[in-house]
């Protein structure tokens, strides 16, 4: 494979939760991990063999410094983040169990990263020899300085050949916050990218309109027909089809559907004794990414981004430290047999 040079752009999180099962601040402990979503597809992809470096805004203190080491730790160039004085964005998870559902507590406003204007990035620079830019519809969410650095990050890309993978990740709460023009700043960005990652209900907020068909996969087929219809360069769209049966099982497939006609489905997969669910999308989209860019078939493709999303469900914390060759090995024979 040739090693192809990806940058995401986003915000570093810590993330605080509740340990084990119990309700948050029921002790006086919380568990620590380092997450986000744009930064979760950089972790996978460095672990998947790419050049893959981080962009974005820390806190210039010791919780800054943690974050971006952690990336480091993992294969991720950390030199495109800025440090700057103020705070750290956090969110707060309380893991649900049987019918109590988790929960996420946001705690991210007037961070260092939601703080920085769009001037405090040279796109010119901070895009220079890449081959892929990573973004995802939560940045733009945190307020109108984050939406417009995140939308010149789109367009310089494509002004330089950068070719822009983008998650629609659609947050109410974090745009409910300001007011912000979810559909009008999310159909820009939709404009820039090769390919999405969004379902009907992502397809429902950007470009308006309902999909009434019965069957899911149905209303993933209109909704890809519109948005290829509405955005002339786009060539792909993604998405899983999740249901929840309890906290712990889950059902999880997958479509990748193509600008040409193609389209290629990942048979639902039973996900049983769910460890931490957190990060699973940006799992499946990095497996998308690394089986396309490899130059992998679609359908070879959406199934190593749906393997990929499985295994997430059994590690703790937000990001998916596994190989190439362990997510093969889910797709393979003998997946469950003890490897010695």
């Amino acid at each position: 494979m040739r090693r192809t040079r990806v940058v995401c752009f986003g915000e570093l999180l810590l993330r605080l939760g509740a340990p084990g099962r119990e309700l948050l601040l029921q002790s006086p402990r919380l568990d620590v991990h380092i997450g986000g979503a744009e930064a979760n597809v950089a972790v996978s992809l460095a672990h998947f063999g790419h050049e893959v470096a981080m962009l974005g805004t820390v806190a210039d203190n010791p919780l800054g410094a943690a974050a971006t080491g952690e990336l480091r730790r993992h294969g991720v160039d950390t030199a495109g983040v800025r440090a700057v004085p103020g705070r750290m964005g956090l969110y707060f998870l309380t893991t649900g169990a049987g019918h109590r559902a988790s929960e996420v507590v946001y705690d991210r406003a007037d961070s260092a990263f939601a703080l920085a204007t769009p001037h405090d990035y040279d796109w010119n620079a901070l895009l220079a020899g890449a081959d892929w830019l990573h973004l995802s519809g939560v940045s733009p969410a945190l307020g109108p300085d984050a939406a417009q650095a995140t939308i010149d990050a789109a367009r310089r890309a494509r002004e330089l050949g950068v070719r822009v993978s983008f998650d629609g990740n659609f947050r109410p709460k974090l745009w409910q916050r300001w007011q912000g023009d979810a559909a009008g700043v999310l159909r820009e960005l939709f404009a820039c990218a090769d390919i999405v990652f969004a379902d009907y209900r992502d397809i429902g907020v950007v470009l308006g309109g309902e999909f009434p068909q019965e069957d899911v996969r149905e209303r993933v087929r209109a909704a890809a027909a519109m948005a290829f219809e509405a955005f002339p360069q786009l060539r792909w769209m993604a998405c899983t089809q999740r249901a929840t049966l309890s906290v712990d099982h889950h059902s999880l497939g997958a479509m990748l559907l193509g600008r040409d006609g193609t389209e290629a489905l990942a048979p639902a997969e039973s996900v049983t004794g769910i460890v931490d669910r957190i990060g699973g999308g940006d799992a499946f989209a990095a497996g998308v990414l690394h089986g396309l860019i490899d130059g992998q078939g679609a359908e070879a493709a959406v199934r190593f981004g749906l393997a990929a999303a499985c295994l997430k469900h059994t590690i703790p914390g937000d990001f998916n430290p596994v190989s190439v060759a362990e997510v093969e090995a889910l797709i393979g024979e003998g997946r469950f047999d003890v490897r010695r």
